[in-house]
């Protein structure tokens, strides 16, 4: 589910300078950044949290500080901000989210996402979605029209209809539903054998989707399309070029979701104008350079559903299987990184030329990684749609995301919280 963007999609030639240019707002004509002092947060939780705040919000809100700062510029090295400075925060910070896919495992970014809505000192600008994280994004910025509670109720309702649609094919449980959905099953196993043999245009000619059902009825996409609180970068792969194809906010129907999560083993390719689309991910999972063409907002905050380093190598088939599957698609995701930290280093270093720097955006990366939280999960349960297990899995990305904030939330902004060299070179 993936591919390389090269360093061309983040250095704009002059052509693509001007067409994006011309698009945004006039404070970020140039995609000029410029330095500030960030200040930290008063923290402020909506009266509708049912939760209780974070370890240290309810602190006091304001206090003086003198202390040096650190703040990053677009156009030059790391600049010092000293001083005192009355610290106060009522607005939310501005960020983008790049949700990766992974089946039912994209319950666990339905409880990161949850948590965020909860805190409520971040807003979402831009969201790019792939597969079950276009879901995600989706029922999200639907829900969002009606502010932090109506997006977490849709996203409870969303996956609570997964859940019920999934019953509907495996109405008794067996023992592998809820205790033993982390491991490889029986049917599961003779689910994919015959997949390796016939083709979903012969086991499903009818080319029947349970989640075109859902998808319809939890989101209105007319009223979606005319929204423009959350910009949608939805990503699928075009079978006939093999390029990636990148559905905006306008473009948005049940059919481009659909596309997005279309695994080519498993449903038959999603016409859209004439044009085949399978899984996203092949692609990008997810795809990054429209946050940082199409949005304001210089921090990009990457959740990622697929572990990116597992301990020891896999011994067994279904290990091994796995495992393949997790790199497979993450490669596309760390080349696009690796294009990030090039622009970063050309930008730090003034390797470029002063009359071409304002045609660069610094961009800001940060990660939820759920390399221990998924670490005991294998792809057959990708499959399940056990609500006990749903659930789980939400919970686990709540817990994860409580931590994030609490370690991470005062750098939004500031600087990229995820040394990239080290983590993708």
């Amino acid at each position: 589910m993936i591919a390389f963007h090269s360093g061309e999609q983040l250095l704009l030639c002059r052509s693509d300078f001007l067409k994006v240019n011309a698009q945004l707002p006039q404070g970020m004509k140039g995609l000029r950044m410029k330095a500030k002092t960030i200040t930290k947060a008063t923290l402020n939780t909506p009266a509708s949290a049912t939760k209780a705040k974070p370890a240290g919000v309810a602190k006091a809100a304001t206090k003086r500080v003198a202390k040096k700062t650190i703040v990053k510029s677009s156009a030059s090295s790391p600049v010092a901000v000293t001083g005192p400075a009355i610290i106060k925060r009522t607005e939310p910070k501005i960020i983008n989210m790049a949700l990766q896919g992974g089946g039912a495992h994209g319950a666990f970014g339905w409880g990161v996402m949850d948590k965020f809505l909860e805190d409520g000192r971040v807003q979402v600008e831009g969201l790019s979605g792939t597969s079950a994280g276009s879901m995600n994004a989706v029922v999200y910025a639907y829900g969002m029209l009606k502010g932090n509670d109506g997006a977490r109720q849709a996203m409870h309702d969303f996956w609570k209809a997964i859940s019920d649609a999934g019953q509907k094919f495996a109405p008794k449980k067996m023992p592998w539903d809820i205790g033993m959905s982390q491991k490889e099953n029986p049917l599961q196993d003779m689910m994919k054998s015959m997949m390796s043999i016939l083709s979903p245009y012969q086991m499903n000619p009818m080319n029947y989707n349970p989640l075109k059902e859902v998808l319809e009825q939890q989101v209105d996409f007319e009223e979606l399309e005319r929204s423009k609180k959350t910009k949608l970068f939805i990503c699928a792969t075009n079978v006939r070029t093999g390029k990636v194809k990148i559905f905006h906010t306008p473009e948005v129907t049940s059919a481009t979701v659909l596309a997005s999560a279309c695994l080519p083993q498993v449903f038959q390719a999603v016409e859209i104008n004439g044009e085949h689309y399978w899984d996203g991910g092949y692609m990008g999972n997810p795809v990054l350079y429209p946050l940082f063409y199409y949005t304001d907002s210089r921090d990009v905050v990457i959740l990622h559903i697929n572990p990116i380093e597992r301990p020891g190598p896999p011994t067994t088939s279904a290990d091994i299987a796995n495992r393949l599957n997790e790199i497979t698609f993450n490669s596309s995701l760390i080349k696009e990184l690796r294009s990030v930290y090039f622009v970063q280093q050309l930008l730090d270093n003034g390797w470029i030329k002063d009359e071409h720097r304002d045609k660069l955006k610094y961009v800001l990366i940060h990660s939820v990684r759920a390399d221990n939280a998924m670490s005991d999960l294998s792809s057959a349960s990708k499959m399940s749609s056990d609500w006990a297990f749903l659930t789980m899995l939400r919970d686990r990305g709540r817990a994860l995301a409580t931590e994030w904030l609490q370690h991470n939330f005062d750098h939004l902004g500031v600087r990229s919280t995820v040394d990239l060299k080290r983590e993708f070179l």
